[in-house]
């Protein structure tokens, strides 16, 4: 059965679906009063059942500019990619706020990581060295939500940059 979805949803079933993809890379930015590119790393991600709201989970110490610009403009652009295809998709929103992790979000990173370090792995990286990049502590994990106000398929190709189809 279809997952319900409001007027306002950004993204469809198959959109939302390669955001949990095994193996994304994701990358949050946001911007500085001198509109100046802050970025964080992101550990993994969730989306409401409707699809109207994203979370993304970022490490506070290793971001710290990131967060600061964030707070300042609640600007937010995530790019989604899958490093075997290049297929990539990027999000924007504007009201983005950090919040406390929810109850079951570690294991969401855990599984994410372990995902991304197997995805990199079959690429040739070395496993020890992507575990040990998107390694943090727990307790400096942040939620950052936002709900999505435009969504780009940015794969390589004649596609890239056009805004993705709506969900009906």
């Amino acid at each position: 059965m279809p997952s319900p979805v409001s007027e306002g949803a950004l993204l469809d079933e198959r959109a939302a679906a390669f955001l949990y993809r095994p193996g994304v890379s994701i990358t949050a930015a946001s911007r500085d009063e001198h509109n100046v590119p802050r970025i964080g790393r992101c550990l993994g991600c969730r989306v409401t059942a409707d699809r109207e709201t994203v979370t993304v989970f970022v490490a506070l110490s290793q971001y710290g500019a990131f967060f600061d610009a964030l707070r300042a403009s609640r600007a937010i652009a995530v790019v989604f990619s899958l490093p075997s295809t290049h297929r990539t998709l990027q999000l924007k929103g504007g009201d983005a706020a950090v919040e406390p992790l929810a109850p079951g979000d570690t294991e969401i990173v855990a599984h994410h990581v372990e995902h991304f370090v197997d995805e990199l792995g079959r690429l040739g990286y070395s496993r020890e060295v992507v575990r040990a990049y998107h390694w943090c502590e727990a307790a400096d994990l942040r939620a950052v939500r936002f709900t999505p106000t435009a969504a780009f398929e940015q794969t390589p190709g004649p596609g890239a940059g056009g805004p993705l189809p709506r969900s009906a």
